[in-house]
Formats: structure tokens, sequence, C-alpha cells
């Protein structure tokens, strides 16, 4: 009985650890410069690897200064059947992407260009917070 109850135990922490490696699912758009003003830092720079964060995580603003790894897993139109470039990026959240954001996270258009074809415009990606 203890062998079993050894091999659940590595298979539920192994799970945990996909979990945590694999991020949240969302959609990625991207905007382009300037860069500044943002919510965030006003018009103190930031760099070019950066981002906008919608509703879903902006948290009244709490998302401020938090960095996030992004990667793209994937279409969403038929205009650029395989827009990822098999990178991710890490981006720190400088922005609100307001409502009627059409992604879940709104990237530079340098760190967009990074993870995905910048033709496709919008993208599927996971992202987790580092």
């Amino acid at each position: 009985m203890p062998k079993v109850t050894s091999v659940v135990m590595a298979a539920v922490v192994g799970l945990a650890m996909v979990s945590l490696v694999a991020g949240i699912s969302g959609t990625a758009t991207f905007y382009t410069p300037p860069y500044t003003p943002s919510a965030c830092f006003g018009f103190q720079e930031q760099g070019t690897m950066i981002a906008a964060a919608s509703d879903v995580f902006w948290n009244g603003g709490a998302a401020c200064g938090k960095r996030y790894v992004v990667t793209c897993t994937g279409a969403t139109n038929q205009g650029v059947p395989r827009p990822c470039t098999g990178r991710s990026v890490t981006v720190k959240i400088v922005d609100h992407c307001p409502s009627g954001c059409q992604g879940t996270i709104d990237l530079s258009q340098e760190a967009f260009a990074i993870i995905a074809n910048p033709d496709a415009g919008k993208i599927k990606i996971d992202y987790r917070q580092v």
C-alpha cells in the first residue's frame, strides 16, 4: 500500500508543477509607442519589455510593476495560421488596457514581436507571474 501512496503523491506533485509552468490561458494584442504616460508610472520610462493589463488582472492598479512571462500558444484567426515564434518574453505591467481591451494582456509592439508575428494582431497565450 505505501508504494501506491507514493505514486499517487508523485503524480499530484508533478501535475501541480506542470500547472505552475503552463500558466493561465488568455489572449494578447499589442500597442505601439509612445509608451508614456502610463497608468502606473506616468512619464517615467520603463523600457520596451512592457505591457498593459486588462481588467482580468488589473485589480485596481495592483498589477502595476508585476512581471509576467508570456508565451504564444496559437492563432486566433486564419490570417496568420502559425504566428508563434516558439519563444517567451518577460514583461512588466506599466499600464491599464481599458474596458473593451481586445486581449487579456496588451504587449508592447517589441515584446509581441519576440513571441509572434505582429501581422497576427491577436494571439492565444499562456502567462504566469514571476
